[in-house]
Parts: C-alpha cells; structure tokens; sequence
C-alpha cells in the first residue's frame, strides 16, 4: 500500500485502454504509476482525463488537474512496478515484447503484487513463459472503454493461482467492474469474438450494397444494439419462444437458423475493402474530432447504465407477470 493507505496501481502504456484504466482507477481513490517512455507522457494523461474523467459516475465534479496530483510517471518498468500492489499492463499485442515485459515485473513487483494484462489475443501461460513464477498473472481483458464499460474478461492459465483469479475479480470488483472468469483461456477471449462476428456481416453487407455504413449502424442501434444493452441473446431467445422457451424457438427455427449461418458472408480484407470504409467512416464521424466522439460515446454508455440501474433499483420483481400471447416465434 502507498503511505495514503490506498493501493497503488501500476499502469504500463497510456495509449487508449491505458488512459482508461488510469481515469477509472483514479476516479476510484486509487493512487497511480505510469508507466510510458513518451517524454509527452504527462500532458498525455491530462488530455485523456479532461476527455475520460468527466463521464465517470460523479465525474462532473471531479477536476483533472486534482486527478494528476496522484499520478507519478516513471519511465523504467522494474522501477514503476518496484513497489506497486497491483500491475495493469497494456503493451501491444506482441509476444516476445509481453514475455519479456512480465519477466521484468515478476522479478521487480513485490511478491504480493497482482499482475494483470488488458491483451485480448494471447493468454497468460504464453505472456509468463519467461517468468520464474507466473502464478500471480492473469488477464483482465476489458471492453473499451475501460472506464465505462463495466465488463472484464478474467483469464487465468494452467500455471496461474486459482487465488491470484480470485483475488482479481475482487480488485475490478472493487472499481465498479463486472468481471467474468471465463472457464477455459481461448483465443481472443469472448466479448471480441462476438464483436467480430456481427463486424464480419456488417463489413459484408455494406460492401454488397445492401446499406451504407451510416444505415448499418442504425440498424444495429435500433433493434439489436438495444436489446444486447438489456438482456442477452440466450434470453432474448428465450423469450422469443413464447411459452415454450428457447427450446421451443430452437426446435421451430433451428434448420431455419443453420441454412442463415451458411449464408453469412466472408469479406475479404483487401486494400479496396480498408479504403472504402476507411473514407466512408471518415466522412461520417471525421470532422467531429475524437475528443468529442469519446465523449458522446461515453455519455450515451452512461445513460444506458444509469437508467439500468434505477431499474433494478426501482423495479418490483415481475415472477408472477401476466402470460402474454406467443407471437409465432420472432427472432
């Protein structure tokens, strides 16, 4: 602990993910290291509080410039992790340069200190590889933006302490995160495997002409985009099935849904593909700035969440509500 009584956390890399983690942890009381060898480090991390902090639950209130007071930057990594409680690492996704990253923390970092990595490709038995004991290492994958959104993935290796899971899923409990053990490591883990799929079939029907990229993303908003902000789609499929459940949705749609799947595409990223949806979005959202996108996304994130949560604050439980009419078996 830092002589505050507060833990310190050790954040390694301000690109995206890391300024999130940074404004989010800070938001939390916590004390913070970064580590980045950008000499512009420091006016990075204020940039990416004004745009991150003011978002935050009772971020309105919250002033950057008081927020860096508990940020200290240190450029050397054994050094920034030297006497930290906890590691959060977001290199990029390179193997050797994580291997050898983690070989430096475990021998650096205190023996109780908890390493975490944000990677959303590889997994902790490869990143620990060089390490004398990579036990205390775990992934904690989170879903941009980390300040927001509440979802973190949990991924521990053969070689990882089942403690050392534990104890990070009370640690991103602690900071207002929903962690979710997944129960075997898997490549990309789950939420980017989702994500990738439905990106597929977007890219697919734009490029096929069916909609422009601005009607996709009305499309997705507008029917699926809100329903997944409210109920999974194992309940929202469940419900779909009337009385008789998903079961009965299943066994009435299910050849249906197989001859769907055949028919999803598979677009090709090619250099045509990367230019036409790179000028497209670019038209779209480029004369706003990211500063302001981040923002507009985080604020819509934040009403979602908040009037979620009077929901469930508000809300009588509705077990005995009354039984609706089947509607044939919508998706």
């Amino acid at each position: 602990m830092s002589g505050t009584g507060r833990p310190t956390v050790a954040v390694i890399g301000a690109g995206t993910i890391g300024l999130g983690w940074i404004t989010l942890f800070l938001g939390n009381g916590l004390d913070v290291r970064v580590n980045s060898r950008r000499p512009e480090a420091r006016s990075v991390v204020l940039r990416g509080l004004r745009t991150f902090a003011p978002t935050l639950p009772g971020g309105a209130g919250l002033d950057p410039e008081e927020l860096l007071e508990r940020v200290a930057f240190e450029p050397d990594v054994a050094r920034a992790v030297a006497d930290a409680d906890v590691v959060q690492e977001n290199a990029p996704e390179d193997l050797p340069l994580k291997q050898e990253l983690f070989r430096t923390v475990g021998e650096a970092a205190p023996e109780h200190a908890l390493l975490l990595s944000s990677t959303s490709t590889l997994l902790p038995d490869a990143m620990g590889e060089r390490m004398k004991d990579s036990g205390r290492l775990v992934v904690g994958h989170p879903f941009n933006s980390p300040h927001i959104v509440p979802l973190v993935e949990v991924v521990g290796g053969e070689r990882t302490d089942p403690a050392a899971v534990a104890e990070a899923v009370g640690f991103y409990r602690s900071v207002g995160r929903t962690p979710v053990v997944l129960r075997k490591p898997i490549a990309r883990l789950v939420a980017n495997r989702l994500q990738s799929a439905l990106l597929r079939e977007s890219v697919h029907l734009v490029r096929e002409g069916v909609v422009s990229m601005e009607e996709l993303d009305t499309v997705v908003t507008q029917s699926i985009g809100l329903r997944w902000s409210t109920i999974g789609p194992f309940r929202a499929f469940h419900l779909g099935g009337g009385e008789g459940g998903l079961r009965k949705w299943l066994g009435h749609l299910g050849t249906g849904l197989e001859e769907s799947w055949a028919e999803l595409g598979s677009p090709r990223m090619t250099e045509e593909t990367i230019d036409a949806l790179g000028s497209e979005a670019e038209r779209l959202f480029g004369g706003k700035g990211y500063p302001r996108l981040c923002r507009e996304r985080d604020l819509r994130h934040r009403a979602v969440l908040d009037a979620l949560a009077a929901v469930e604050r508000d809300t009588p439980g509705t077990d005995g509500a009354e039984s609706v009419p089947e509607d044939g078996g919508a998706a």
